[in-house]
């Protein structure tokens, strides 16, 4: 298996405890779809249980002889993002990328360089705001035989400190991952473990402690079901007994529903649940 970057060395956990949930809004839309000429459209919309509506228009060319990408976004908070990427190009596993983004009511802009170099057993990245501060985030992952170690930071050049530091190491296979994750300065630890049973089900937990908070630990637990090849079910809970649970359909070729509630066992008789629903149209 390949080397993560450093913010994926829990990424099948999260994503089994945090993907594919659809109660955090009330309603999402997203439509895709592809042109010959290698552009790719996604408009997406959300309405939050707030009945707050948000959107974003997307479209991404893509030049896979030059490993050039050009991405587009406009979204209703009139933020206009331009991301220019180079991939391969000027040297085998480097990503370039330069990402403008520009507020026309305030006329606030931002210019921002990113970088990411993969190797079989390494895997590093670092981020450059050249208009804030400039700041840089740094980091790199090592990995041996499924066996990973990383670490991460930041630096303030303005004001000539280091903003912050994080530390993680893992352990992943086709059939399991497990990682320990120390961050917010080293203060922040983080135990995550996912396996894949057999085809049909996975399971996973994350449990998390803040050095600074108390001498609570959060814990979550999640477990997904393949209920056959075009749906699947999922389920969580954490220690504070709020649960949620999911289900995912592909109705037809390229339409996707999504539906999703959660509830907090503790105060069933509160108005505290929610629910949400997804569609996913593709073309």
């Amino acid at each position: 298996m390949s080397v993560p970057a450093f913010a994926d060395i829990s990424k099948a956990a999260n994503d089994l405890l945090n993907k594919d949930f659809y109660h955090l809004s009330a309603g999402t839309l997203e439509v895709k779809s592809n042109t010959p000429n290698n552009v790719a459209f996604k408009v997406t919309g959300k309405s939050s249980h707030e009945k707050a509506t948000s959107g974003a228009i997307e479209g991404k060319y893509q030049d896979k002889t030059m490993g050039l990408t050009l991405t587009q976004n406009w979204n209703t908070a009139n933020i206009l993002d331009t991301k220019v990427e180079l991939a391969d190009s000027l040297a085998k596993g480097l990503k370039a990328e330069t990402v403008f983004s520009f507020l026309p009511v305030t006329q606030n802009k931002g210019v921002k360089l990113n970088l990411t170099f993969k190797q079989p057993a390494f895997h590093g990245r670092a981020f450059f705001d050249l208009l804030k501060g400039p700041t840089a985030n740094v980091d790199a992952v090592i990995g041996h035989e499924g066996f990973l170690a990383g670490a991460s930071a930041g630096y303030d050049v303005q004001k000539a400190a280091i903003t912050g530091y994080s530390a993680a190491v893992g352990f992943q296979s086709p059939q399991y991952s497990a990682a320990v994750t120390a961050t917010d300065n080293l203060s922040v630890f983080a135990a995550s473990y996912y396996h894949k049973v057999n085809s049909q089900v996975e399971a996973g937990a994350k449990a998390t402690w803040n050095s600074k908070s108390g001498n609570n630990v959060g814990l979550e637990v999640a477990s997904k079901y393949r209920i056959d090849s075009n749906s699947f079910t999922k389920a969580k809970i954490n220690d504070r007994g709020v649960a949620a649970v999911s289900y995912n359909v592909l109705l037809r070729s390229g339409v996707t529903l999504g539906l999703g509630a959660s509830l907090d066992t503790q105060k069933l008789e509160q108005a505290t649940h929610k629910v949400g629903a997804s569609f996913t149209f593709e073309s």
